[in-house]
């Protein structure tokens, strides 16, 4: 190869590679661009993650841990021991208290509150302080007080206990009905007994119903939730409480992401009726009603699921009286919208009773506008184990309704009464809520009379025969 040719290639190679950094420049402008452009752009401001430090310092003193106790009595049979019987000095010889000696077995539990008065006044659960024999508050700066339970309502599951103390920090109260799904909200609370413990999350969603709960419109969050929290506060990031953390979801008994906080103005509601009234005045209707589907919406004409398909109307009822018929959709009251079922329980059960409210109904493919007085549900026990009881609950531990001619029906029965409530000795022998008490020692249960009448002279272990869905069967409950 000769110079000159050796200087052409040379200069053939050069052109080329300029050629070809050219296009390769060409080619790497975006990505240039984009480089140029990314200093720009992680300057930019970003969201960080939340900060409770000041939440926590301002509103953790406000938080109570609640340690209660229970008195529970052993399984153990009374054995009829007279005097004289071999048996009396076999359980002396070897220490064991005889039956008539021995005691109720203390049973402890723990739970949370907040103060909402500087004069000592604290929400909690309902669960959380009802039967106990004691309730002690422990405050943040390690005094303790014996609470007295102001009043419960089992319906809610809140309750209000004072402790004798001034000058306390309380904490800040919120609005609920603006809080945000995706919103981060924080809890402080004893679970497992540790003291003023912090855990946080997003709200997941509002206004949840549970399937054993109808009053309350839950806050549902992620928030880490478990035994001990129940009563505690569920906090906004503007450091107001906006819920009483109360229930989980669990297959294990511990936290599994699902929690539920009563809104603080249900609460809130509760605390000003217990404080006035000494009881929780909750309205009442008096009809049975289901959820509309789009098939049931279609058959009656609606133009879309919503409202509340009555299917069964107390007689002598505020709605019986007011001109409800089965088969009527209930759409609105007071000019409330009722798009699901559940929401009417909560608009009635809100209304002061003796409220005149205007409903609208849908009847026959056409709407209009009834009007009722609310009447009232039975009052519930107002005071902790020791309290008076209501009119309906007596001894036996039983809140009961009569049965509506429509229930007696189509339960096939021609008396008993609806156990709207159990607690106590009647919880303790199994009675659920939903039973139907036909009898009481082989005696016939046809009205709340007859009960009182029946369980007033009785003594001992009383035979109640409840019906249960298809079934009928007998619960001792041991009286006094």
């Amino acid at each position: 190869m000769n110079r000159r040719t050796s200087r052409a290639i040379a200069i053939s190679t050069v052109l080329a590679v300029a050629v070809f950094a050219g296009a390769l420049g060409a080619d790497l402008a975006p990505i240039r661009a984009l480089h140029a452009a990314a200093p720009a752009s992680a300057a930019a401001p970003s969201r960080t993650l939340p900060d409770f430090t000041a939440l926590v310092k301002s509103q953790g003193p406000a938080v109570v841990n609640i340690s209660t106790t229970q008195r529970v009595r052993t399984a153990t049979p009374d054995l009829p021991l007279e005097q004289g019987d071999p048996m009396r000095e076999f359980f002396r010889r070897f220490g064991i208290p005889l039956p008539e000696e021995r005691q109720p077995m203390p049973r402890r539990g723990v739970g949370s509150g907040f103060i909402i008065s500087p004069d000592g006044y604290i929400l909690t659960n309902a669960h959380v302080v009802a039967d106990a024999a004691e309730v002690i508050v422990r405050i943040p700066d390690k005094r303790e007080f014996t609470a007295k339970v102001i009043g419960v309502d089992r319906r809610t599951d809140v309750a209000l206990v004072k402790i004798d103390a001034d000058g306390l920090p309380a904490v800040k109260v919120g609005d609920s009905s603006r809080l945000e799904v995706g919103e981060w909200v924080a809890a402080i609370g004893s679970p497992f007994g540790l003291d003023n413990t912090v855990t946080a999350g997003i709200v997941s969603a509002k206004s949840r119903a549970l399937p054993s709960e109808g009053y309350v419109p839950f806050i549902q969050t992620d928030v880490a939730i478990n035994p001990g929290n129940s009563g505690g506060p569920l906090f906004n990031m503007a450091g107001e409480v906006v819920g009483i953390n109360s229930q989980i979801y669990s297959r294990t008994g511990g936290y599994m992401g699902l929690s539920f906080a009563i809104p603080i103005e249900t609460a809130m509601k509760i605390k000003e009726d217990l404080l006035k009234y000494g009881k929780v005045q909750r309205g009442r209707l008096g009809v049975t009603i289901q959820p509309v589907t789009a098939e049931l919406a279609e058959s009656f004409g609606l133009d879309k699921a919503r409202g509340a398909l009555v299917s069964a109307v107390e007689p002598g009822s505020p709605a019986d009286e007011a001109g409800v018929r089965g088969g009527d959709i209930i759409l609105a009251v007071d000019g409330r919208a009722v798009d699901e079922s559940i929401q009417l329980p909560r608009i009635i059960g809100e209304t002061r009773p003796g409220t005149a409210v205007s409903m609208q109904v849908w009847r026959k493919g056409a709407a209009r506008t009834l009007s009722a007085t609310v009447g009232e549900w039975p009052a519930e026990r107002v005071a902790a184990a020791g309290g008076e009881r209501s009119p309906q609950t007596g001894k036996l531990g039983l809140a009961v309704r009569p049965l509506s001619e429509a229930e007696r029906k189509q339960l096939g029965v021609e008396g008993g009464v609806v156990v709207e409530a159990a607690e106590g000795p009647a919880a303790r022998a199994g009675v659920r809520q939903g039973d139907v008490i036909l009898a009481l020692n082989g005696e016939s249960v046809k009205s709340v009379d007859d009960l009182r009448r029946l369980a007033a002279g009785a003594a001992g272990h009383v035979a109640v025969l409840v019906k249960r869905e298809d079934a009928r069967i007998y619960l001792p409950i041991r009286v006094g």
